[in-house]
Parts: structure tokens; sequence; C-alpha cells
């Protein structure tokens, strides 16, 4: 099901209005999972880290055990061309997607040269801070032995999406997830963080969770601004100390935590700044050509 209702989607060549099918009923991912994709964003005319989407897709295509159909560049250059068939200051998600077409006799591996390859752009305005909250979730991160964690893989967000439905039936917006040894590993779909005494914590990447792009590129814009970053075992009780609370990913960027728990926490000055130097940072090395 689409999250927006202006789509175009790129397969097999060409542009198409909508959201066209692209699986068909037998290919290995329509029944046992082996799609990747990734996410990028549009919004106030910039496009932030799109080369570096474009190569993640490939790198999670060739961990399933696929082979491209594409290079990165050539990513790269239809995600832009798609986005000129809307409006340059459009909200948008960005989603390149690969999966395989043919098992083996075997049935349940995939063939690596029978890779599918789709774009899917959507209208999907910025979530607008203020109403974010988080609790914790009973459901668990696989380790590497356990699942495809170093893929930005589809067949994981069966259990992401279980994360994100118990916590909003609890009446939560989102839920740190952990690892198998009770360490925070993120939420349902972003990387978390939290400030205490001025220092940001992040728990850092051990495997369980995906280490996103928009997380690394704001422990840099943060480092280069003289802000103290650490990347460090947390856990629960290490968020439930947190004078500030906010996550990263590409729906939203950099969200504030409004409230954790029972616990109303609101925007601080280190979540402000975290904001500033990321739009700033968009705006000054991703604008897009009017």
């Amino acid at each position: 099901m689409a999250v927006g209702k202006e789509i175009v989607t790129w397969y097999e060549g060409r542009w198409h209005k909508g959201n066209a099918p692209i699986i068909n009923a037998a290919d290995h991912a329509a029944w046992l999972g082996s799609q990747v994709f990734d996410g990028a964003r549009q919004f106030e005319g910039t496009r932030p880290d799109i080369d570096l989407h474009s190569a993640r897709i490939i790198r999670s295509a060739e961990a399933m055990g696929m082979i491209a159909p594409v290079d990165a560049e050539t990513v790269q250059g239809l995600l832009e061309e798609g986005c000129g068939m809307f409006s340059p200051d459009a909200a948008l998600y960005l989603r390149p997607m690969m999966w395989a077409r043919e098992s083996t006799p075997g049935i349940i591996d995939l063939v690596p040269d029978s890779t599918g390859f789709a774009i899917c752009i959507e209208a999907l305005p910025m979530p607008e801070p203020g109403g974010f909250s988080l609790t914790v979730s009973p459901y668990r991160r696989p380790r590497p032995d356990m699942a495809l964690t170093e893929a930005k893989a589809a067949s994981l967000y069966a259990n992401n999406g279980r994360i994100m439905a118990e916590a909003r039936a609890r009446g939560f917006s989102n839920a740190l997830s952990l690892d198998p040894d009770d360490n925070v590993a993120e939420t349902a779909s972003t990387n978390a963080f939290l400030v205490r005494d001025g220092i940001v914590f992040t728990p850092v990447p051990n495997g369980t969770f995906l280490d996103g792009l928009t997380r690394q590129r704001t422990i840099r814009l943060l480092r280069d601004d003289g802000v103290e970053v650490r990347e460090e075992t947390l856990t629960v009780a290490d968020f439930h100390a947190a004078d500030e609370i906010f996550v990263t990913g590409n729906i939203a960027k950099i969200m504030p935590v409004a409230r954790f728990e029972d616990r109303e926490l609101g925007t601080g000055p280190v979540t402000t700044r975290a904001r500033e130097l990321y739009w700033d940072f968009a705006h000054s090395r991703w604008t897009v050509p009017a």
C-alpha cells in the first residue's frame, strides 16, 4: 500500500504514473522476502546525501546475495530525474528497490543475476515536531547470526512493524527496541540519541540495527560543532536519566522526543541545535537547482 497519493514509479526502462505493479506472483521476493530498499528525502528544495542512499541500495543487494543490475550513479541519476516530475520544493520520499525474481532448483535460495530494480517516489510531508512519544517495546532486534541485519532488507520490517503497532496500541508514536543482551538498539524506524549534561549519547553499532545515514551525518555535524558525541552501550535506564531524547531517520530526519514513557521532555537546546545543523547542511550542500 502506498504511503503517498502522488506517486511515480520507474520500472523496466521508463517512468509510470502511480503505484505501478512491479513484482510477479512467482518472483522469489513475492514469497521468500528477498527485497532490499533504501529511503532518501527531498524537502525544502534539498536532497541530502542522495549519493550515499544510492550507494547503500547496492550494498544491501550484495549483502542479500543479489547482483545489482545498475550502479549507484545510475540510481542517483534516476532519483533526480524522477524528482524533476514534482515541484522543486515538494516533500518527497525516494525509494529505490531491488529484489530477486528467480529461485535455484533448491527453491529457497535466490538466483543472483535475476535481480529486479524499481524506484518509487511519493509525495510525503515532513512530520512536524511536537508530539512524538516513545515507550519500550517487548520485542527485540536480532543479532547478525539471526538475520541479515547488515542490509536494509524488507524482511526485517515485519518485526519493526509489530514494534510500531504494539507501541501505537498503547498510545505512543514509536518504541525503543532492545538487542538480545538487554541493550537499547533503536526504535522501530529510527536511530536513537539521548542528551545528558550537554553530552550526546547513542547506541554503538553492534550489528543488531542499521547504522543509519542520517545518524552518521548527525554525529559528524554535532562533533564538528564542538558537541561531544559518545557511541556507547546504553540501557533503558540511560534513557530514563536523559535530559533530552531525539531520533534520526529519513522520514523526519531529526525528531525531538516530547515524551518518554510517562515523562514529559519537550525539545531541549542540544536537540534544537542538531536540527539547525542538519537543516543548514542540507541547504548549503544539497540544494536542488530551480
